[in-house]
């Protein structure tokens, strides 16, 4: 039992590391986690309802698991073949592709949710 608590514990530990790994040295998380706040901020200024609420928090949470993922196989990628190769850069491209994908979509949700209830201060 104690073994497997020792585990347990120690897998956070590693999930928090790589956490912090991501915002060393990755200036695009920072700006997803700037655009987070500020959804997070008008999410209570307006007080959306709690569907918006639900679509804006899964929007944040798969951006940045996106961009964990993304530099995940950026990193990866470097290590299996550090010298120029054209096959892993498509690799990466794919990757940050999926990044750009996730967040055209959080921008969707955001416009949805947001946009009318800027419009309605005018």
């Amino acid at each position: 039992m104690m073994r497997w608590l020792s585990l347990r514990i120690n897998s956070f530990r590693y999930a928090f590391r790589g956490f912090g790994l991501l915002f060393k040295g990755q200036i695009n998380i920072c700006i997803h986690i700037v655009a987070a706040v500020l959804a997070v901020g008008l999410g209570f200024i307006f007080r959306i309802t709690q569907g918006e609420w639900l679509a804006v928090i899964l929007s944040i949470v798969a951006v940045i698991a996106a961009e964990a993922f993304n530099t995940s196989i950026e990193k990866l990628t470097d290590i299996v073949s550090p010298e120029f190769n054209r096959e892993a850069g498509k690799v990466k491209d794919i990757a940050a592709a999926a990044v750009l994908i996730i967040s055209l979509g959080a921008l969707v949700v955001g416009t949805v949710v947001f946009l009318p209830l800027i419009l309605n201060l005018f």
